[in-house]
């Protein structure tokens, strides 16, 4: 049985003082989580204090981006050695976000992928479509490009060391959700899909749904039989919403 991952996206939200508070908070509603596997990701600045707080908690933290080079000349970014170095168990790549508003094509986020792997980080690898896409009928053609990405690089037994996240576009900070039957098709997709190449590794893959997961909606959602849990963007920033998600997912 594939044990369930709640990870929360802060985004580029808190203060120290606010990451304090919202850490406190979870820690102490943390005995209404049975089985899950919790996470947090904070800002890069943010994550020497969180792993302070947390260390020794079963919350694991990660980072939201990395570079894909080992070190040198760029300015601004952050190797996943260095994510290692503060405590950092996982990643996100190839989020929507840095697809759309930093031009991270499939190639980029491919070799990101592998620069985690190379330093034992999980990578929480982004796949999905925007809206327009979806009304072309091309979420799957969509999905498959960007799986086929890092295949293709990594190989299909990477996979056996990684956590893909589902997160429709047009579902993320819209408000909008994709409905339960919606997501299940697409995760289905996703297993069946690495399934042709491995079986084995992708009964085991644990796929998250991100896209606007509440504590309303997040059991039907995860009671789907290939949600593994989520990915959680804005409702990871309140104490109480997160952990009523994370009591859902098991």
């Amino acid at each position: 049985m594939r044990r369930p991952v709640v990870a929360g996206n802060w985004k580029m939200n808190g203060t120290q003082a606010e990451a304090a508070a919202l850490v406190g908070g979870i820690e102490q509603g943390l005995a209404g989580v049975r089985h899950a596997e919790l996470l947090v990701c904070p800002p890069f600045v943010l994550i020497p204090v969180v792993a302070e707080w947390l260390g020794g908690s079963r919350i694991a933290w990660g980072g939201q981006n990395l570079s894909a080079h080992k070190s040198g000349a760029y300015t601004g970014e952050v190797s996943g050695a260095m994510l290692r170095d503060f405590g950092c168990s996982h990643v996100i790549v190839g989020h929507s976000e840095r697809r759309a508003l930093y031009g991270e094509g499939d190639e980029v986020v491919a070799e990101k992928f592998r620069a985690a792997q190379n330093v034992g980080l999980v990578p929480i690898l982004c796949v999905g479509e925007t809206l327009a896409e979806r009304e072309a009928g091309e979420t799957e053609a969509v999905i498959a490009r960007q799986l086929d990405a890092v295949v293709h690089l990594a190989g299909v037994a990477a996979m056996d060391s990684a956590i893909i996240a589902y997160e429709p576009v047009w579902a993320i900070g819209t408000g909008k959700t994709a409905t339960p039957a919606q997501a299940q098709a697409v995760h289905a997709f996703i297993r069946q899909r690495l399934a042709q190449l491995s079986a084995t590794v992708a009964e085991r893959l644990r796929i998250l749904y991100g896209g606007s997961v509440k504590a309303a909606n997040a059991q039907e959602l995860f009671g789907q039989p290939d949600i593994d849990g989520g990915l959680i963007g804005g409702a990871s920033l309140d104490a109480g919403e997160f952990l009523a998600i994370c009591r859902a997912a098991g």
